[in-house]
Formats: structure tokens, C-alpha cells, sequence
């Protein structure tokens, strides 16, 4: 196989998730590297923290392919002050390049949502709020069957490996058409709402937010990093289908920062 170069590699990403679907608060494509330089192995991960730099070491592998960008907001030192820096830091010595998708794996077919709606088997899958080009943030559809709103909750916490789900008061009826988005979705509630969800799954509601769910409309919040489990898996995947003969691996480090405690 021809050499790879870190160039050839973002020229895959783009054709799996273009750079023009990006929001403009994001930061995604090459955050850190040279595209000119030989790539041999790539790390698929969530986040591009600390432990998985080290974790690129250990494995030789010269670029991190990574969902969440490491580098979001404007930083004007690179010292090991905060876990951010040191992260940059650490892979700059190491000559490790970093790519992130972000919200252009957010919107695009095949991406985050997509994966959810896979997840729950969900079927005549339309997307919540439609972007450009058959894009567009969150996907609806109908389960395979009606669920009770506590089967609903119980099926979901075992989709989504999260040991809680908060939700607002729950409907009478059955749970048969469902919106999912992954990641922050409250901004999409009312969007999930008016296409006729029973239930709309997502991450980060506040309080308020809650108050959006009747006895029609059930909210479930997974939790954030549970909402994108299956995301570094699929890029992975895509990668691999890009470059077949190539070294891509998985992440085994889990970079959730949430811990939850349960008691009685």
C-alpha cells in the first residue's frame, strides 16, 4: 500500500461528513498536525484527552480521529495549566495529529442520530429539523412496537447502557413514535413535539426543560456521552471501508466525565 498521509485521511473524513455541515460555533476538521506528514495508524476515540494521547503512544498511532473537538473554545497558552493544554501538549510532542466531526457527524445521513434511531430499531425515519442537503439534526420514527412509558424507559436504559434516565411525568398512552438526537437536544423539543413524538430522547435538559413534557409527550434525557455511544464505533467503521488495508483502531479508554451514584 501506497504511503497515507494525514492529508489523505482528512480528504476521507470530508467525503463521510463534510466541513460545510459544521455549526458556526464549532470546531471541527485538523486541529492539530501537518497534512503533509505519513500516517500508519489511526486511534478512533470520543475525546482526545490526556489518556488517550497516551494510548496513541502505546500503540504507535500517529493520528487520533476524534468525535468531541479537544480544542472548542480560544486557548492563548499551551502549558500543562488545565487538561485541555496538556492533551495539545502531550500530542504535539508526539507529532500525533487530531481531527474532529462534531456537529458535521451530528447532521449528516448516517450519523449520530441515525445510529440512535438504528438502535431502537425505529422505522419510516424522518429527520427532525432538515438541514441543507438531506441533512439536518435529530431523526423520528416509529418503534417496532407500541411500549408502555415504563417498558419504554427500562428498553432505553438498556440501549443506551446508562444506569439513569431522567424524564418528565409519564404519558398514559403508549410509546410508539420517537425523536432522538444525540447530544444537547433541548433546542429541538418543541421541533420533536410538532412532528407528533410520543417521546423524544436526548441529553442536557434543564429544569425547565421538563416542563415542555405532558401527558402526551415524554422527555428522556440518557445522558450526553450515552447519547453518542455508538458514534467513534461507526467512524471507525467508515474508516476502515475508506482504507481497508489500513491500521485503525478503537479507543478503549471511556472518557465520559459523568460518574453516577445510586443508592438503596
Amino acid at each position: 500500500m501506497s504511503m497515507v498521509t494525514v492529508g489523505d485521511i482528512c480528504e476521507a473524513l470530508e467525503q463521510i461528513a463534510p466541513s460545510a455541515l459544521s455549526e458556526e460555533f464549532d470546531n471541527t476538521g485538523l486541529l492539530v498536525g501537518d497534512p503533509s506528514r505519513s500516517v500508519e495508524h489511526i486511534l478512533v476515540c470520543h475525546d482526545a484527552l490526556e489518556a488517550v494521547i497516551d494510548e496513541a503512544i502505546a500503540l504507535n498511532a500517529s493520528m487520533i480521529v476524534c468525535f468531541h473537538p479537544i480544542l472548542f473554545k480560544g486557548i492563548k497558552t499551551i502549558t500543562p495549566e488545565n487538561y485541555v493544554s496538556r492533551s495539545i501538549l502531550k500530542a504535539i510532542e508526539h507529532r500525533i495529529s487530531i481531527y474532529a466531526l462534531h456537529t458535521r457527524f451530528d447532521k449528516v445521513l448516517g450519523g449520530v442520530s441515525d445510529l440512535m434511531a438504528e438502535a431502537l430499531r425505529l422505522t419510516e425515519v424522518q429527520i427532525v429539523i432538515p438541514k441543507e442537503n438531506q441533512t439536518g439534526f435529530g431523526r423520528i420514527g416509529h418503534l417496532p412496537e407500541a411500549l408502555t412509558a415504563s417498558d419504554f424507559l427500562s428498553s432505553i436504559a438498556k440501549t443506551f447502557k446508562t444506569p439513569v434516565v431522567r424524564h418528565s411525568a409519564l404519558p398514559e398512552k403508549r410509546i410508539h413514535r420517537v425523536a432522538v438526537l444525540g447530544g444537547s437536544g433541548a433546542f429541538a423539543i418543541q421541533d420533536a413535539k410538532a412532528l407528533g413524538a410520543d417521546a423524544y430522547i436526548s441529553s442536557d435538559f434543564k429544569y425547565h426543560d421538563f416542563f415542555q413534557g405532558d401527558l402526551n409527550f415524554l422527555l428522556a434525557d440518557v445522558g450526553h456521552y450515552e447519547s453518542e455511544r455508538f458514534t467513534k464505533n461507526a467512524i471507525a467503521q467508515k474508516l476502515r471501508e475508506k482504507f481497508p488495508n489500513f491500521a485503525v483502531t478503537l479507543s478503549e479508554i471511556k472518557t465520559n466525565p459523568v460518574k453516577y451514584y445510586t443508592y438503596g
